[in-house]
Formats: structure tokens, C-alpha cells, sequence
């Protein structure tokens, strides 16, 4: 399954530190919510809050978790207990960093450049820039700092890709 720039990033318009419902983490990694539900029952690591009704909502720790889960059962082949004894022997970093490598080679191979969600992130910071710049010509009070600093990582950026 390959994995969209923006799944690697987290939901559209969302911060990468925010948390994520259980319809957006079984979406970005292509799985049922049913099989995230299960999950939480066979792997102790994994502890969504809860609001009302019910609701989960995942932290950014427990979605890479998940993706490292989720890579050594469907792509390696391992069995529930495998992955338990995993995660017993050598930690959750240890499963965390396999769903990371696989969603970089899984980007590779879709033809999206790796460093595909700091490019949308920096698209976005342009955008809010643009939209800061429009409120400076209507009148509206800015933020220097702020604009200066949009500034100086929209540089940055220009240079990584002139330099590709």
C-alpha cells in the first residue's frame, strides 16, 4: 500500500504534534478501525485517550507504534506474539523506527520525494506568509517577527532544492 505524502506527515491541516482520531490514524495507515480496536487489546503500549462517548484519540508516539506494528505483521510477516516478544525484548523505539523505515522506502518506491511533507509544510508556512502579506496591504496589524521568520525558512528550503 503506498503511503501518501501527507499520511507520512499526519492528516491534512493538522499539526504533526496533534492527536488523531482512530478514523484518521485507520485511514493514513489503510487498516479498519475494527483492526486498531484489537490491536489496543494485544499490544499494552498502545493506550488512546478516551473522551466521551467513547472517542479515541491517538497520540503522534502511538501512530508511529502502530505503522511499526503494522510493518512487521503485514510486511514482514510476524505473528501477533512475535511482535509482543519484540516489543518485550527491545522496545517500542525498536518497532517505531521499522514503521518509519518502511514508510521512507514505501515513499521512495511511489516516486515522492521523502522529504515530501517538510516541502508541504513549507508550502503551507508560504501560504500563511501570502495571507499575512494581504492583511499588511489591507491594513491590518502584522508580526515581524513572524514574517521574517517565514522568510528565512522559505530561503532555506530554496536552497535545498536548488541544490537537488
Amino acid at each position: 500500500m503506498a503511503v501518501s505524502a501527507e499520511s507520512f506527515s499526519g492528516s491534512a491541516g493538522k499539526s504533526p504534534d496533534a492527536f488523531r482520531t482512530i478514523s484518521e490514524v485507520a485511514g493514513d495507515l489503510g487498516l479498519p478501525q475494527h483492526v486498531l480496536r484489537f490491536w489496543e487489546t494485544r499490544f499494552t503500549q498502545i493506550k488512546p485517550m478516551k473522551r466521551g462517548g467513547g472517542r479515541r484519540l491517538y497520540r503522534p508516539d502511538h501512530v508511529a507504534l502502530l505503522r511499526g506494528i503494522k510493518a512487521l505483521l503485514y510486511d514482514d510477516g510476524m505473528t501477533i506474539k512475535g511482535v509482543q516478544k519484540v516489543l518485550r525484548e527491545q522496545g517500542s523505539k525498536t518497532v517505531i523506527a521499522r514503521g518509519s523505515a518502511h514508510a521512507e522506502l514505501t515513499l521512495e518506491r511511489s516516486g515522492i520525494p521523502v522529504d515530501a511533507p517538510q516541502r508541504l509544510s513549507a508550502l503551507k508556512e508560504r501560504v500563511a506568509a501570502e495571507r499575512t502579506v494581504k492583511a499588511a496591504d489591507d491594513g491590518e496589524p502584522v508580526d515581524a517577527d513572524r514574517i521574517r521568520a517565514s522568510i528565512a525558512r522559505l530561503e532555506a528550503l530554496l536552497e535545498r532544492l536548488e541544490s537537488h
